[in-house]
């Protein structure tokens, strides 16, 4: 039960009474009307003195009196022993690094705590636990459970005292656990035993018991009794708001509970220790017993529904009935049908309850207002601002509003519902006089389109007719539509509405098929294209297919001639989207896609620009070579013959045109591309371009280098012959690891099998899913012949065979060496067989070679040649200047690694020596060194090649002087070229791109001289096979140059026109919008004087570019300057409140008329001398009538401005107009530095009593002497 205390305004009184003085004064302080300011010892209360004797010092009074407590530390430290007895691990030799240190370490990094571990004499274990307390508390609970062996006990108390012992939500039992560092096991309510157990160390379950058996005791000496009391008679036990039971619960500490008057319990139960608890059954009973012989009842019927008022909120007040009279009022439950009242209390107090009981039940009244349903929402308002009115003057009536019936009920105090009623009676007579509904039918499927976009239309329509239209949900599927309003708006809205509909029955619905992948397109990003489209045809309503739904049809409704206008836009949209969407693919050899894409991206960006392409080249590790290109045909057709002039200038590449008629062409291509593909590998991956489906063409083209195109002509050809007399095909299947050998090195193998049967016979690429298919194509004997062959050979090395050889032990390495990268390739090559060479350390020569009989033969061969090759090796030595070691190597060592595979040599590269010692110089003495280091450069023949100079390689003696020959053709040899000095700088253009191109283009390395030597040399450094071209591109670069030095040279021609500066501003133009115009329109620039130089002619514009072009545009500036002579200014005057209007939202509706009437209007700038004054300029005619329709919109506007300026007046409040007294600042009273006051101000200019940061400060010279 709750009690509520209310503040009345006297107890209020009586409590700002009890306020002590300095309270009032500091609370008078805020107030507006300040009668004295306060005092300095007020406003600034003093610090508290030192006292001279600690103990006796008493707590000075004061604004500065509060207690300060010491800060504890928040880091503890605890030592556990655990001795030698008790010690879970007793290993000594893994004492730092056993079982014990990880448990340590777990512990630590689990609480947060800090370990350390000691062994004491007698072999005890002490832990030093630093940390927070409660991090110390679980480290220590762990420390026990993991280190310390365990015992176990059980300790029996009642039953009823376990709930004690766990406490509210188990938290007693944690800290229990924690404080002991035992486990602490109490049996589940349902188990009937008494039996506590206790796990931990003997000490922790001796703590632990004690605390247990503690807790039982003191439960022994607290005691609960029930006593029965009818449940009448509760309410005079507990008293008004609880007080009489509170009251005695505090004097005998007892807990006393009574049950609440909805539960049906009559006994009240009762806790504490014995002698209190009797002291309070004993005054419950006393109290008990004298009401039941004092109190009479008397029973009397109140409506069910005022009930509620007799109880009051919270039941406070049958609290205050019994307050007052003593009688408890007793209520039927809710529930119940009965209304009967019974009052219990004695009878001279029974009169006067009873009179409350009727005052309180006729205190609120329940009353109804009649109101048409649909009127409801006018009563109560936008947002519920009228039904707020009668609220706020009443807050204590209920007013509700019950959906579909006519009336509404009102609740509360019987005079606040008569006013309330009156008001709303009179609203609802007030609306029925002028407001009217009606209702119409529209068909439902029609209502989204009478909402409008985000409800356009019927916004439109409630804001013009102000009425409210109500439009059934979709879910309802109901045709009828509501208005309410005004009866005139209805009417009208109720027409338009109507007319709406009639339309809509009237339009079209058209279905247009558009491929769903040019949806998006057509919507375009964030529905911007779709927008423009709609904008354009605000009358039809387009609607496309959800994108899951996967369909074509895009939907128009509108008006028949809208929706047939709207549907060829968007069929020729579609059309010009289909166009553009033309793809074809342009077989590109790999290494020359760099080329095509350039220097970033120039040379890509460059031809997607021109041809108005999208080009999709593919990643840079992918095996594809194929360039994918989308857009109109004609430009598609463009672009690719650009990207293949491109690798035809790079390379040796033919192209070659093959008739082959165009019902072969699927039969050649192969499936998913096969059998072309095979050809094209077969002759150095040539690319065969094959024409369109269903163009008819028959023309195939074959582009590579000339020999592999020749080659691969001959093949086609033949293939289209077998093909059009009779063509056979044959599959047989091998294991993967067998096509390399079945194919042999170098094709060998297969093509030895090719002629002797004229069977082409394809093997499966890495892409194709069954590796282990072969297809025979060709004529049937041929086939049947190489399928006998291939068969043969597949059978052969499904044989396997073990056989040895010889090797010499000196060998080995050269076998295994690198992970056995050279047994590796034996097996691939020769169809898996495994070569196993002896252990190394032993000398057996035993080579051990096991898989099919003809793979270990090659195998054993291949080995022979290897170790020939081994035994015939010889070591050359390469002399190549270390300088240009680099360039040799090429990108990643990819020259080199080239050279090593093509000639089978190894090449290894000197050591760089940081600085070379040169012979042509000697080193520099310096401070009087000897220069003994330069010594043996001298001794050293000066013809023979440095250390570092020379390159070695090894293996065949031929490979080697060819691999030699190799080398040294890669060294750079460096060419001069005579260039003017004068275009040097265009030359390495910009940050230096232009040199960059250039050097990237030729592969070649471009030397420019310092401009101080002035010198016409340039230096290309690069392979001989690069400079003819680098020298020849130079030349042409430079060719370029001076033709466009002497264009530059022509485009300088200078023409001077005198202009009054006065009209420089309109031939600028808004944002130099017509001078920009002059200057793109006639190719020149156009240069007004600087208006801050004095020096300079301001009526002077001076038109630089070609002669002819310059005399364009003097022409064209004159031309303007003789339609500005023409025009006129007037000066007009327009008050100047009405400016902004007519000037707009960003100058928008005064742009507006300047492009109307074709003049320049300018206003008075802030702080002119006639704000007044607006200037309009353009021709005499224009001139007048811009004038008229100014001065219109001044008289009209100026009448809002006469009008709002009149309103304003009553809506400023009185509070600004009256002048503010100045502030007086804080003031106080009886300050140090008053005159009348005994202390002086300070004085600043005083280093005592101001003294500066690490300054001496005189000592104060008092009269007894100095300070002790």
């Amino acid at each position: 039960m709750s009690s509520v205390a209310v503040l009345t305004q006297e107890s209020f009184a009586e409590h700002r009474s009890g306020l002590v003085p300095q309270q009032i004064k500091v609370a008078t302080l805020n107030s507006e009307e300040e009668s004295d300011p306060p005092t300095y010892k007020d406003a600034f209360p003093p610090l508290p003195e030192k006292s001279a004797c600690l103990e006796n010092a008493q707590e000075p009074a004061g604004a500065w009196s509060n207690k300060i407590r010491p800060i504890k530390a928040s880091v503890i430290t605890q030592v556990f022993h655990v001795p030698l007895e008790e010690r879970k691990y007793k290993d000594m030799n893994q004492f730092g690094e056993g079982e014990q240190a990880k448990i340590c370490l777990e512990i630590m990094q689990r609480t947060g705590a800090h370990l350390e571990l000691s062994l004491a004499k007698d072999q005890g274990l002490s832990i030093m636990v630093s940390g927070k307390l409660d991090a110390v508390m679980k480290a220590r609970k762990d420390i026990v459970a993991r280190l310390q062996t365990q015992a176990s006990a059980t300790v029996a108390i009642p039953k009823e005292h376990h709930r004690f012992v766990i406490g509210k939500n188990g938290e007693k039992l944690q800290d229990l656990e924690l404080k002991t560092a035992t486990k602490i096991q109490i049996p589940r309510p349902d188990d009937a035993s008494n039996q506590i157990r206790i796990t931990g160390t003997k000490e922790g379950i001796e703590k632990a018991r004690h605390e247990v058996l503690l807790i039982s005791a003191e439960q022994d000496k607290r005691a609960v009794e029930r006593l029965e009391v009818e449940k009448a008679f509760h309410p005079f036990i507990a008293g008004p708001y609880n007080r009489l039971v509170g009251e005695i619960m505090q004097e005998t500490g007892t807990r006393i509970n009574i049950p609440p008057p909805s539960v049906n319990r009559t006994e009240i139960v009762f806790t504490g220790e014995k002698e209190q608890l009797a002291q309070a059954v004993a005054r419950i009973k006393k109290i008990y017993e004298e009401k039941k012989k004092k109190t009479t009842t008397i029973a009397v019927e109140v409506k069910k529904s005022q009930h509620k008022y007799v109880i009051g909120p919270k039941g406070n007040s049958l609290q205050e009935i019994l307050e007052r009279t003593g009688v408890s009022v007793e209520i039927p439950p809710s529930d119940s049908v009965s209304e009967t009242v019974i009052l219990r209390g004695e009878p001279e107090k029974l009169g006067q309850a009873l009179t409350e009981v009727y005052a309180k039940a006729n205190s609120f009244t329940v009353s109804s207002v009649s109101a048409p349903s649909w009127l409801h929402r006018f009563i109560i308002g936008k947002k519920g601002q009228n039904l707020a009115k009668i609220t706020q003057q009443m807050p204590k009536v209920h007013i509700e509003f019950t959906e579909g019936e006519d009336k509404i009920t009102l609740e509360g105090p019987t005079e606040d519902v008569n006013v309330a009623q009156e008001q709303i009676e009179a609203m609802v007579k007030d609306l029925i006089n002028r407001m009217d509904y009606v209702e119409i039918n529209v068909d439902h499927k029609f209502h989204r389109h009478l909402i409008g976009k985000s409800g356009a239309n019927i916004n439109r329509i409630k804001d013009q007719y102000k009425v409210s239209v109500r439009i059934p949900p979709d879910s309802e599927k109901s045709n009828l539509i509501r208005i309410e309003g005004d009866p005139q708006g209805v009417q009208q809205a109720k027409r338009e509405l109507l007319e709406l509909a009639s339309r809509m029955e009237n339009e079209r619905t058209k279905d247009l098929i558009i491929e769903q992948r040019f949806h998006r397109t057509i919507i375009g990003q964030k529905g911007e294209r779709i927008r423009e489209i709609r904008d354009k045809f605000p009358e039809v309503i387009i609607n496309f297919p959800d994108p899951a739904q996967k369909s074509d049809i895009v939907q128009l409704r509108g008006p028949k001639n809208e929706v047939e206008k709207c549907t060829k836009y968007m069929q020729k949209m579609v059309a010009d989207l289909v166009e553009n969407s033309y793809s074809i693919s342009v077989p590109i050899f790999k290494q020359f896609h760099k080329n095509i894409i350039g220097k970033g991206g120039a040379n890509i960006k460059k031809i997607r620009e021109e041809s108005n392409t999208k080009i999709d080249l593919p990643a840079e590790n992918s095996n594809s070579e194929t360039i994918i290109i989308t857009g109109k045909r004609a430009n598609c057709e463009a672009a690719r013959s650009r990207i293949l002039s491109i690798q035809k200038d790079l390379a040796n590449i033919a192209e070659l045109e093959v008739s082959i008629p165009a019902k072969l062409h699927n039969s050649l291509i192969g499936t998913k591309g096969r059998l072309i593909r095979s050809i094209m590998e077969e002759c150095g991956g040539v690319h065969i371009h094959f024409p369109v489906e269903g163009s008819g063409s028959d023309t195939v083209v074959i582009r590579g280098p000339a020999s592999d195109v020749e080659k691969a002509k001959k093949q086609l050809l033949h293939l289209a012959e077998e093909k059009q007399t009779k063509s056979f095909t044959v599959d047989i299947r091998a294991k993967p690891e067998y096509h390399k050998f079945l194919i042999g090195k170098g094709g060998g193998k297969i093509r030895k099998v090719r002629d002797n049967t004229g069977a082409r016979i394809i093997f499966p690429t890495a892409e194709d899913k069954d590796q282990d298919l072969i297809t025979i194509i060709g004529k049937e004997d041929a086939v049947r012949e190489a399928q006998k062959e291939l068969e043969a050979l597949i059978q052969n090395l499904d044989n396997v065979v073990e056989d040895c050889m010889l090797v010499d032990p000196k060998h080995h390495r050269h076998f295994v060496i690198r992970r056995g990268q050279v047994l590796r390739e034996i097996a691939e090559e020769y169809g898996g067989v495994m070569v196993s060479f002896p252990r190394s350390g032993t000398q057996s020569d035993k080579v051990t070679l096991k898989g099919a009989k003809d793979c270990v033969e090659a195998a054993k061969k291949r080995i022979q040649e290897i170790i020939e090759d081994l035994e015939a090796q010889v070591t050359i030595e390469c002399a190549i200047p270390q300088k240009f070691h680099r360039s040799v190597m090429g990108p990643k060592g990819s020259r080199i690694q080239q050279i090593t595979r093509d000639y089978n040599v190894q090449i290894k590269f000197p050591d760089r020596e940081e600085n070379p010692v040169h012979s042509v110089e000697p080193p520099v003495q310096e401070n009087g060194d000897d220069a003994g280091d330069g010594r043996d450069a001298k001794e050293a023949d000066p013809g023979s090649p440095r250390r570092c100079d020379i390159i070695i390689i090894s293996g065949r003696k031929e490979k080697c002087e060819a691999a030699k020959e190799a080398l040294e053709a890669l060294v750079p040899v460096t060419i001069e070229v005579e260039v003017p000095f004068d275009l040097h700088r265009y030359i390495i253009g910009q940050k230096g791109s232009g040199i960059r191109k250039m050097m990237d283009e030729f592969e070649v390395n471009i030397h420019v001289p310092a401009p101080e030597l002035q010198s016409d040399i340039i230096a290309i450094t690069g392979l001989a096979t690069n400079l003819d071209r680098a020298k020849a591109g130079l030349l042409e670069r430079v060719k370029e140059l001076q033709a466009e030095q002497e264009d530059r040279a022509l485009r300088s021609f200078k023409l001077s026109v005198t202009v009054d500066p006065k009209y420089h501003p309109k031939i600028i133009g808004r944002k130099g919008a017509v001078i920009t115009q002059i200057r793109l329109e006639h190719d020149v620039n156009i240069q007004f004087p600087d208006k801050d130089d004095g020096s300079q002619p301001q009526d002077q514009i001076t038109i630089t570019g070609y002669e002819k072009n310059t005399e364009a545009a003097r022409d064209a500036i004159l031309k303007i300057v003789g339609e500005l002579e023409q025009m006129v200014s007037e000066d007009v005057p327009l008050d100047h409140r009405v400016h902004a209007r007519i000037i707009g939202a960003r100058g928008k509706a005064i742009r507006k008329i300047m492009d109307e009437f074709k003049v320049d209007i300018r206003f008075p700038q802030t702080g002119a001398p006639d704000p007044n004054c607006v200037t309009v300029t353009g021709l005499p005619e224009n001139v007048e009538e811009a004038i008229d329709h100014i001065l219109n919109l001044e008289e009209e506007y100026l009448a809002d401005v006469v009008d709002s300026e009149s309103l304003q007046v009553y809506m400023k409040p009185p509070a600004h107009e009256e002048s503010k007294a100045p502030s007086k600042g804080f003031v106080v009273r009886d300050a140090p530095w008053t005159a009348n006051s005994s202390e002086k101000a300070p004085d600043m200019s005083s280093s005592e009593e101001f003294p500066s940061f690490g300054a001496q400060v005189a000592p104060k010279t008092l009269p007894w002497g100095p300070k002790r």
